[in-house]
């Protein structure tokens, strides 16, 4: 099996520029560089208000696009200057904070830094909440661990929420990968009901279940969309048995493990309820369609 670093350094099938991999020459080589690029090609629908724009309906279907290719080439279209030149917020990319961390992930890996996808929540938004987040996590060799990147919180965010730490090295209290999520509510050390999405009054366990097999399966470099749903993450109508409760439980305890990634994978792969299929099912724009996932992304 590849060891993991190796395979963190290579690029999935969703995070391949293909094409577009001309557009990352020229990039910075550091981290907080490159974050400094992403914030100056998209703007989170969220937070399009605070830098003085609305946006239009049928920019909102940016948000569907789930492969960096795409989102390049969408990037280039409304704006073919170097990636290295910021954007202003309507010529911006609309995309998230999983956008955010999967377009940085890919730049590094570009230039052969390890890196991926971590899915779970941000303590750093609301008071007493733990919001669904996305962020990034590279390997900081000089240190030798991985190390959680916010790639979405540019000065005006920072400035906002009042944030005090760097947005390059995220204390782990302060976002909580899924499987950590998952452990703390499953042991009563936190409420469930503080998990989940403000914006759309939901909150809960499913919640956090959701977001544990997103992450576990980013981490098996298939980055897919906040509301993509299969096996068992299937929303607040789903009720896991005690034997799919116990397969979460010792997922969610290996996706914290660097040492456990070959079992990791092996658990992933054999587990159908948790391996992301040929076909899923999007609740995004239209809600509810059926989505196929690109060869080689599965």
């Amino acid at each position: 099996m590849t060891e993991p670093l190796e395979y963190y350094a290579g690029q999935s099938a969703i995070s391949d520029p293909g094409h577009h991999a001309y557009a990352f020459e020229g990039l910075p080589a550091d981290v907080p560089g490159l974050c400094e690029v992403v914030q100056g090609l998209l703007v989170h629908p969220f937070w399009a208000p605070v830098y003085g724009w609305t946006i239009a309906k049928e920019r909102e279907e940016d948000l569907q696009l789930r492969l960096v290719s795409l989102t390049l080439r969408r990037i280039l279209e409304l704006d073919d200057q170097p990636l290295t030149a910021p954007r202003s917020p309507e010529t911006r990319f609309v995309g998230n904070c999983r956008d955010y961390t999967v377009l940085l992930c890919s730049m590094l890996r570009h230039q052969g830094v390890p890196a991926r996808a971590r899915c779970g929540f941000g303590g750093y938004f609301l008071p007493g909440k733990f919001e669904d987040h996305w962020v990034a996590e590279y390997w900081n060799t000089p240190e030798e661990r991985w190390q959680l990147v916010d790639a979405q919180l540019d000065a005006r965010q920072r400035e906002v929420l009042r944030l005090d730490f760097d947005a390059c090295d995220v204390p782990r209290d302060l976002f909580l990968v899924a499987g950590q999520a998952w452990q703390m509510c499953r042991t009563g050390e936190a409420d469930p009901e503080a998990f989940g999405l403000t914006a759309l009054n939901e909150h809960g366990l499913w919640w956090v279940r959701d977001n544990l097999v997103r992450d576990v399966a980013a981490l098996n470099k298939v980055e897919l969309l906040p509301w993509d749903s299969w096996g068992l993450a299937q929303g607040p109508g789903y009720v896991n048995t005690e034997g799919e409760s116990a397969l979460l439980d010792r997922v969610a305890e290996l996706s914290q493990q660097p040492a456990a990634f070959a079992e990791l994978r092996s658990t992933y792969e054999e587990s159908d309820n948790i391996r992301v299929p040929a076909t899923i099912r999007s609740q995004g724009s239209g809600g509810g369609r059926l989505v196929e996932i690109p060869v080689g992304a599965v």
